[in-house]
């Protein structure tokens, strides 16, 4: 069974940075792709980013070039640096867990395993 925890979530002004970690344990996490989705109040989840077991990284067109994933296998953990933070990006951030390295990776119902999420909030 594996596990994920997020941290880094917060409050931040508009234009500031959060980094996010995410937390595995439980499998070998360097098998798995990671990704990294979003829900607002009232609005659907949505995928922000996700990174390959061999680091390839994928991004959603609204963050990328804010956003970068990376990963620690041997910390076991996943970040998202999110820079220049705009009140949009206000969410709940979860992170997830595909065993199976999907190369559809944008779709949430590839994902095994979540995290419980942590907000992100972003004031103008």
């Amino acid at each position: 069974q594996v596990q994920l925890v997020e941290s880094g979530g917060g409050l931040v002004q508009a234009g500031g940075s959060l980094r996010l970690s995410c937390a595995a344990s439980g499998r070998t996490f360097s098998n798995y792709a990671m990704g990294w989705f979003r829900q607002a109040p009232g609005k659907e989840r949505e995928f922000v980013a996700a990174i390959s077991r061999r680091d390839s990284t994928n991004y959603a067109t609204s963050v990328n070039g804010r956003f970068t994933c990376s990963r620690d296998n041997v910390k076991n953990t996943v970040y998202l640096q999110m820079n220049n933070l705009k009140p949009e990006d206000t969410a709940v951030y979860y992170c997830a867990a595909d065993l199976h390295d999907s190369a559809l990776y944008w779709m949430a119902s590839k994902y095994d395993h979540w995290g419980q999420g942590t907000q992100v909030t972003v004031s103008s």
